[in-house]
């Protein structure tokens, strides 16, 4: 390819000041190579500030990370804050700042810390790397306007990422996320962004160095959520736990919030315990895949352990796998820990007569239906959001406004969840706590948590969902994925393996039209978002959404067994699990053709979920 002028001097400018000497170094030898293909990549775009921040490959270019486009999005960030925070009285000017284990995460947050400073805002930079969650926390903690957390999450080690919070703890949301955005795009001139040295900052105490405190703060916040402390105390030590943070930043906190909460038999991973932003002992750092787990369930297998923990780099998620009867480790989907969470925290307030008429739960709209048939039992609200955790933290921040209701826990299927308010965002470290006490009240039983989840099973139902994401790369699979959206919107599938078509909820346009009647019935209460949602009449539902952040589309799929509830024996429910499962993957496979008639054959996603009976 030829490189065209305009992008040849946009490469060419970074080989001058204000760039050093590193990055100039990077961009000239590709220059003087003459990769074409590459300098197109790095400076044909800028690294798009989105609704959550930043996450791309690191390299030097516009549309790389490294500590330009950093700094770029800070000092835009930094602006909107001067003109929008009002921080509480007696309160500083401030941002807290942190970040993960990976490579070049301290850095980028030093110099997030420094454009703050050179703005006049005070920054609360941690001493170290902590998980996501204790940012949020960090926010009201310390009462600051903002946060930033320094993360790529769960992505391939060539990428970071920069994710920013408003005064509430919680992922920014409209207005503040436009507003955010059209700062960081005013930017045409790295020049123009405000800097302090960073040493001159903290003489001058713009940068304030925080760690110890915050930690002990948030661990503190999270004991009186234990349900059931007694049996934390009692079978703390007989619960063995293996637990792996995957070479992240969980390995600052989870040992120690265990530790707090009762869990004295704690095994780390060897071999993935130490921070690594290499990842080299992960095969993925994704605790949505069994590949991830692979090396602590080895480790659970030596010492036989009740139960696998894992949390991803940034420890906002988390994947867990479970000893059964025969001593093999069976994984669980998000969905499982989902509704497992769900049943425990209510039905223990529920038995100790703590369950308020206003408590509520709240889950994004491709999360398991069976949360649904929990809380409908219980009694408790259940609201529906659009996916991202941003959603969930928003509506913890509305209830407390209103006092309409009462936030107990919640989360989404990507393996993410909320126990409490005392942070806005999923938090792997208190999830992590609540779900060893399960698992040690399923001891204290004589049982385990498969046998928790398949006694919610009998109860409410048997679900199997899965999740499928196509891959379309390039300007040409960007149109394959809207052309899919718009054929599905006009013409969608009338059945699914002989079961009808009963409604369409079409979230872009706000609606919710009954197929039976051929009449749009309602909207959906939620801002707009380009997803199509089908109901059929057996209780299958499929979600078709394109990604916000990758050239990708995907596809939730959910079929369910909510007849002759309850389910009346072991046998009986081995048997209807047998047949969804079977009928699951017909449904996955008809759909799949069916997508591939519309675009051609796309790249399956190597973090596909499979169902998990």
């Amino acid at each position: 390819m030829r490189l065209k002028p305009e992008i040849r001097e946009r490469a060419e400018q970074w080989t001058r000041p204000p760039f050093d000497d590193g990055t100039a170094g990077e961009i000239q030898a590709l220059l003087d190579s003459g990769d074409e293909k590459e300098l197109y990549d790095r400076f044909y775009t800028q690294l798009e500030f989105g609704t959550g921040g930043l996450r791309g490959v690191m390299g030097a270019g516009l549309n790389r990370m490294n500590r330009y486009t950093v700094a770029r999005a800070t000092q835009g960030l930094a602006t909107y804050v001067l003109k929008n925070a009002r921080p509480g009285p007696g309160r500083l000017l401030a941002a807290a700042i942190a970040y993960d284990s990976r490579i070049r995460s301290d850095e980028f947050a030093r110099e997030t810390a420094c454009v703050f400073a050179g703005n006049g805002i005070h920054a609360f930079l941690f001493d170290a790397l902590r998980p996501t969650p204790e940012l949020s926390f960090a926010v009201r903690q310390m009462g600051a306007s903002a946060g930033v957390v320094i993360t790529a999450s769960h992505n391939p080690k060539e990428y970071n990422g920069y994710k920013v919070y408003w005064s509430d703890g919680a992922q920014v949301v409209p207005p503040h996320d436009r507003g955010i955005i059209a700062e960081v795009n005013a930017i045409s001139d790295f020049s123009a962004i405000r800097r302090k040295d960073c040493q001159q900052a903290l003489d001058e105490g713009l940068i304030k160095i925080i760690g110890e405190q915050i930690d002990d703060a948030y661990c503190e916040a999270m004991l009186p959520l234990s349900m059931r402390p007694d049996v934390c105390r009692e079978f703390g030590g007989k619960l063995k736990i293996v637990y792996t943070p995957l070479h992240g930043a969980g390995c600052a906190l989870v040992p120690e919030a265990l530790r707090r909460w009762g869990f004295r038999n704690v095994e780390l991973c060897p071999s993935q315990s130490k921070p690594d932003g290499r990842f080299p002992a992960a095969p993925s750092p994704n605790p949505e895949e069994a590949a991830a787990l692979s090396a602590a369930i080895d480790t659970a297998r030596a010492s036989q352990a009740h139960l696998v923990l894992a949390t991803d780099p940034d420890c906002d998620r988390v994947g867990i796998a479970v000893r059964d009867g025969k001593g093999d480790y069976r994984l669980a989907t998000g969905n499982q820990i989902a509704a497992m969470l769900v049943e425990y925290v209510i039905g223990a307030h529920a038995e100790m007569g703590s369950l308020l008429p206003e408590a509520a739960v709240v889950k994004t709209i491709v999360t398991t239906e069976l949360i649904a048939g929990i809380a409908r039992h219980f009694g408790v609200r259940l609201d529906n959001v659009l996916t991202g955790f941003k959603y969930i933290g928003e509506k913890i921040r509305q209830y407390e406004e209103s006092g309409e209701a009462q936030y107990l826990v919640g989360g989404e299927e990507s393996y993410g969840y909320l126990v409490g308010t005392h942070a806005r965002d999923k938090d792997a470290v208190v999830c992590s706590c609540m779900i060893a006490e399960m698992a040690a009240v399923s001891l204290s039983r004589d049982e385990t948590l498969l046998d928790r989840l398949d006694a919610i099973y009998r109860q409410f139902g048997v679900y199997q969902e899965s999740l499928l994401s196509m891959e379309f790369p390039g300007a040409e699979g960007k149109g394959k994925i809207s052309r899919i959206m718009v054929e599905f919107r006009q013409s969608p599938p009338q059945e699914i393996l002989g079961s009808p078509l009963v409604e369409i909820r079409d979230y872009d346009n706000d609606e919710i039209r009954d197929i039976t009647i051929g009449k749009t019935v309602g909207t959906t209460g939620l801002p707009k978002s380009n997803v199509l949602m089908f109901r059929f009449g057996d209780g299958t539902q499929i979600v078709a959404r394109p990604s916000g952040t990758e050239p990708k589309i995907k596809f939730y799929f959910s079929v369910c067994d909510t007849k002759d509830l309850p389910i009346a024996g072991d046998e009986d429910l081995a048997r209807r699990k047998e047949l969804l499962a079977g009928r699951h993957g017909r449904v996955r496979q008809a759909f799949t053709n069916l997508i591939s008639q519309v675009a051609g054959p796309g790249r399956p996603d190597p973090q596909t979920l499979t169902p998990n009976p």
